[in-house]
């Protein structure tokens, strides 16, 4: 599956058309036409040309191109941790975070009614890996098999392609209502706090200066020396000077298993002294260090 399916095409055409007409005002984000990222564009710029894209890359790169001006993208939910590649695919994008954005997340389950209207029952649902790990419970209760699709709304459109009763999609409710699905149920998320955050991401970073006078996040990746007790060394820095790391993942860098990178979460920018003394000494213990931006903090932390 290397595009979006046929009942979401003649939609993504339009959003498409609209962006090439304003690149500045479009903000490109990977699904379908009523996926959570189409939302959460919505959401966080409404005044934006929305640009579906079919995948991360995809939506990175029509901001490398200029076809957007900017990207949202998901990077972690509360229940199912973090979006898989996302960490891989920032840094290399050579684009800077700007914003972040948070969204309650609701899914339905949908699909194609029988000739009599009624629904089910099914034997699998098609969505999003993140969707069908935050719908986990819900689905083993009910004897569903979970089958991975690239988007939420595009498995929407994927099912409602298929025009199989048996199948069902997991997806945003609005959803349904583009693509001609019948909602089942509403509410299929396992947790009631469900929450994604998304960062958007601009070809250059903010002045950290300029972020103020709300509480920043900076946002960087960092692999330590291979050395004993480096990573320990390398946070010192931020305990004695005071400043909060949020996150900390580890991932690693090419398949020889000796080389991890770090993502991180701080609260401060540079230009602070604390942050800037932190820094300092964690890029004394380090190979490489790259900040990937500073930005507003729309939820706080704490």
């Amino acid at each position: 599956m290397h595009s979006f399916p046929l009942p979401a095409l003649a939609l993504v055409e339009t959003m498409r058309e609209a962006a090439a007409e304003d690149p500045a005002r479009a903000i490109a984000f990977q699904g379908a036409p009523g996926s959570n990222s189409h939302r959460a564009a919505g959401e966080f710029a409404p005044e934006a040309l929305p640009l579906p894209c079919f995948s991360f890359e995809d939506a990175l790169d029509a901001v490398k191109s200029g076809k957007a001006g900017s990207a949202i993208i998901p990077i972690e939910n509360s229940q199912h941790g973090r979006v898989a590649d996302i960490h891989f695919l920032l840094p290399e994008s050579g684009l800077a975070i700007v914003a972040e954005h948070f969204m309650p997340i609701r899914h339905a389950l949908m699909g194609v009614p029988h000739p009599d209207g009624s629904l089910g029952p099914f034997e699998a649902a098609y969505s999003h890996p993140q969707a069908l790990g935050q719908s986990r419970k819900f689905l083993r209760e009910r004897g569903i098999v979970p089958l991975s699709h690239a988007d939420t709304a595009g498995s929407a459109a994927y099912v409602a392609e298929r025009g199989d009763p048996a199948i069902a999609s997991i997806a945003p409710a609005l959803a349904a209502d583009l693509y001609g699905l019948k909602i089942a149920e509403e509410g299929v998320e396992d947790a009631a706090d469900n929450m994604t955050r998304f960062v958007v991401l601009a070809p250059e970073p903010l002045d950290p200066a300029s972020v103020g006078p709300e509480p920043a996040m900076t946002t960087f990746v960092f692999e330590v020396k291979n050395i004993p007790a480096a990573l320990y060394k390398a946070m010192g820095g931020f305990a004695t000077n005071g400043v909060n790391m949020t996150k900390l993942e580890s991932y690693q860098k090419g398949a020889s298993f000796a080389a991890t990178m770090f993502y991180a979460d701080i609260i401060g920018a540079p230009g602070a002294p604390a942050v800037d003394r932190a820094l300092e000494e964690l890029a004394f213990h380090c190979k490489e260090l790259r900040i990937l931006g500073s930005y507003r903090q729309a939820r706080k932390r704490g």
